[in-house]
């Protein structure tokens, strides 16, 4: 219950349905106890009746007495109708209280966690992958919601239940009610064994179809790759292996289900003969009616199904537990990216990285070592280097996904953790390596930045970016919605696209991580003279691979293993005859041939 004590705040919050629930659990508990009394009474009277109608037959006496003993039966038959139809109505309040509670509640929880995994940093999502995520924002609140619902409801029920009917059987037959209640923990118990063993392979299940969802959708995205290398027959082989493992494990839980049913109706049968064996003595005895053994197995079943649903409730009670212990270890991360200063100001775009190393926290690599730069306002930067030198790490780090593990990075001569962050990054234009577009149509794409952009400016992004062309040969034009991930456009298309996006929300400092590697080196003219338009009063940091997205800049720098290993201007640079120079003439002979 440890883990659980981080939804009292939601209990107290909906503390008013908590407690009207427990009052009409209470009430229409004693709509359902009433019942039994009223069948007591009734049987008790045709048993007195009876003697007396026959000691009168055939005299007009007999005739009264019957239709006075017709209307009590009918006014208790319609006393029971009522008293069932008043309990209906307390059970549906009952529901519309702790139901809707924990609904409220899963809404919150969800929105919490789903907030909290906004404000981690992007290392956190390194190390976790989506299927967990989405595991413990659905699954798990779905667990929990099961214990604040149905488990508290019927755990309430229970209680209350246990209360009324036992005290009220120890006023009729203390020895009666003992031997009642001999197999009800027997019954409890074996319900929780079968239970938790329920519970554990329909937990292995739910595995399996987790392992056989996510193979399901690799070989459906993949669909092009498989049928590339012809292999459609190993994929359903493996298909088959996963599905078979899922047949076996569904029939070994339908086998332990078997057993739940007549468990519970076994020893709710010997609960009924021990009432019928045990009252019988008592009936002979003097000490009972025939009407109180009816009203004793009227309480036997009452009393069954809250005695069923404790085994259950604490199944219940245990998953709920661990998966907010699960839910807990996320929402006890902390967003290292804070700001303590939290300065909220216009950027010029002045930037300088002091001495700057990074290390990655997840794998231990060393990416950026002892890195010096300054840029200044409106100038533009082109870093160069091979794969895994550290170029988009420096990318990260301006966009401050991370922060670095040696050094600063000023900005305007300001820290850059002293940054108000969301604040700091509205004011940047960042271009993934990895392009990301929404399953959403292309002008919505475009105004991500700005939900409130003019059609005017989504058109000139667009047209900067060279794919307004492309745009206005669709049928829906800027309507056409996107397929996953943008897998509706070729992946020159999509990058140019998430270039539209940057350069759309008008950024003070604008970031191009590889972001031409997709385009023909005519396209990637094209766009390089707009975006030199653009880049005009901006600071604009332009990392690549290709010698040809540098041309432009003011300054390039030359990485390798995260160290600058040159630096300046293409001319400059051309006549040391070093690593840029070899990396241009290959990389120009790769062209020419």
């Amino acid at each position: 219950m440890k883990a659980l004590k981080y939804l009292n705040k939601y209990l107290l919050k909906y503390k008013w349905y908590l407690i009207l629930g427990t009052i009409f659990t209470i009430i229409s508990n004693l709509f359902g106890i009433i019942p039994a009394q009223l069948v007591r009474y009734a049987l008790d009277l045709v048993g007195e009746t009876l003697d007396v109608y026959y000691l009168f037959a055939g005299s007009a006496l007999q005739s009264e007495l019957y239709d006075t003993f017709a209307f009590t039966i009918l006014l208790y038959g319609l006393l029971i109708l009522a008293m069932a139809l008043l309990k209906g109505i307390f059970l549906f309040l009952v529901r519309q209280t702790i139901i809707v509670m924990s609904r409220h509640i899963e809404y919150e929880l969800k929105n919490d966690v789903y907030n909290h995994y906004q404000t981690l940093p992007t290392s956190f999502f390194r190390t976790h992958n989506t299927g967990d995520l989405m595991a413990r924002i659905s699954e798990d609140v779905s667990n929990v919601r099961m214990y604040v619902g149905p488990a508290m409801m019927y755990g309430i029920n229970l209680i209350v239940l246990f209360i009324l009917v036992i005290s009220y059987m120890v006023t009729v037959n203390a020895k009666l009610t003992l031997y009642v209640l001999l197999p009800l923990p027997l019954l409890s118990v074996s319900i929780y064994i079968v239970n938790s063993i329920m519970m554990k392979r329909s937990q292995e299940i739910q595995k399996q179809l987790s392992a056989l969802s996510t193979y399901v959708q690799e070989a459906f995205s993949g669909i092009r790759v498989i049928k590339s290398f012809v292999q459609e027959k190993h994929s359903f082989t493996n298909f088959k292996t996963e599905a078979e493992d899922f047949k076996h494990k569904s029939l070994r839980l339908a086998k332990v289900d078997a057993f739940f049913y007549p468990v519970i109706v076994l020893l709710i049968g010997i609960s009924n003969i021990l009432v019928i064996f045990v009252g019988g003595k008592e009936i002979m005895n003097g000490n009972l009616t025939p009407g109180n053994i009816t009203e004793f197995i009227l309480y036997v079943n009452m009393l069954t199904w809250p005695v069923m649903a404790l085994g259950w409730t604490t199944s219940q009670i245990q998953r709920a537990a661990s998966s907010q212990n699960r839910i807990n270890e996320f929402l006890e991360v902390k967003n290292t990216l804070v700001s303590d200063k939290n300065i909220e100001k216009p950027l010029d775009g002045i930037i300088t990285f002091k001495n700057v190393g990074f290390i990655y926290p997840d794998s231990g690599i060393q990416a950026i070592e002892n890195f010096n730069l300054e840029i200044s306002h409106g100038e533009s930067i082109a870093i160069l280097g091979t794969t895994g030198s550290g170029k988009s790490t420096l990318a990260h780090l301006l966009c401050r996904l991370y922060d670095p593990t040696e050094g600063e990075i000023l900005v305007d001569g300001i820290p850059l953790k002293d940054y108000n962050v969301n604040e700091y990054r509205r004011q940047l234009g960042y271009v993934p390596q990895d392009v990301f577009l929404f399953s959403d149509s292309i002008a919505n794409n475009v105004r991500f930045g700005s939900v409130d952009m003019p059609q005017e400016r989504i058109e000139l992004a667009v047209k900067d970016a060279d794919l307004l062309r492309n745009i206005q040969d669709f049928p829906d034009g800027f309507d056409t919605r996107l397929g996953e991930r943008g897998i509706t456009l070729s992946g020159g298309q999509k990058q140019r696209l998430s270039i539209a996006r940057a350069i759309a929300r008008d950024p003070k400092i604008l970031i191009l991580d590889d972001c031409l590697s997709a385009v023909d080196t005519n396209t990637e003219n094209i766009i390089l003279t707009n975006l030199k338009r653009i880049m005009d009063e901006r600071t604009s940091v332009i990392i690549s691979h290709r010698v040809s997205s540098a041309k432009l800049a003011d300054k390039i720098v030359v990485l390798d293993e995260g160290r600058i290993v040159e630096q300046g201007t293409h001319t400059e640079l051309m006549g040391k005859n070093g690593a840029y120079k070899e990396l241009y003439e290959k990389q120009l002979m790769a062209e020419e041939v």
